[in-house]
């Protein structure tokens, strides 16, 4: 019997960056604020699981300036899109399976 979450993307298994990935597939950008206000997360959590994310390569950082403020926006990236989609196809296979 093949292994059913052998197939699922390790770095998916947080929730949270299950849900900023979720949140990066439908929309072109997002900020931090907005994610962080979506996803209920103070700085420090969210920002950790932006950088794996980051890391991964599986989304991009830009940075601007509103004023004086800086704002950081959020977009995924090609490989992003495509290791999420694999995973979430990977997951209905098991649901399916079961």
């Amino acid at each position: 019997m093949k292994n059913p979450i052998g197939a699922l993307n390790k770095i998916f298994d947080s929730r949270i960056r299950l849900g900023v990935m979720s949140i990066l597939i439908v929309n072109d950008s997002i900020s931090f604020n907005e994610l962080k206000q979506m996803l209920e997360l103070t700085d420090g959590n969210l920002a950790s699981h932006l950088n794996t994310l980051e890391q991964a390569q599986y989304l991009k950082v830009q940075k601007s300036f509103i004023g004086k403020k800086t704002n950081t926006t959020y977009i995924i990236t090609d490989l992003g899109k495509q290791a999420f989609k694999v995973h979430l196809e990977a997951l209905e296979k098991m649901i399916k399976s079961l």
